[in-house]
């Protein structure tokens, strides 16, 4: 365990699509939210699993889609959020987070900010 791991900090990379539902629908490479407002949750979601698939079986890499796809501005880094605790990130996306094995990818979690898959880096 490395020292900037805290006990009870778990480090995740996530992969954001955002739709008509989003609370903030804009993002980096939407500014406009152009695409977001006219993205219906299930289009957002129908996306995020073919993605998921694609990382699951070795035919993409999370950080790469992450780093073109991600709503979030976390996609710079590939989608790596850092180190967290709970209490900081909405409850679905913590509960998800802490309940995945390192190197693990989540299901599709829904938050309030759109529908994300989580991958657990420590």
């Amino acid at each position: 365990m490395s020292s900037s791991a805290a006990v009870g900090q778990v480090r995740a990379s996530h992969i954001l699509i955002k739709h008509q539902g989003s609370r903030r629908p804009a993002s980096w490479k939407d500014p406009e939210g152009r695409i977001i407002k006219n993205t219906t949750r299930e289009s957002a979601v129908s996306q995020l699993t073919v993605i998921r698939e694609d990382i699951i079986s070795g035919k993409s890499k999370f950080e790469d889609v992450a780093s073109r796809i991600s709503d979030c501005s976390s996609a710079k880094r590939g989608g790596d959020l850092g180190p967290f605790g709970r209490g900081q990130m909405q409850k679905p996306f913590e509960e998800a987070t802490f309940a995945l094995k390192v190197g693990e990818v989540s299901d599709i979690v829904d938050t309030d900010s759109g529908v994300h898959i989580i991958k657990r880096i420590a």
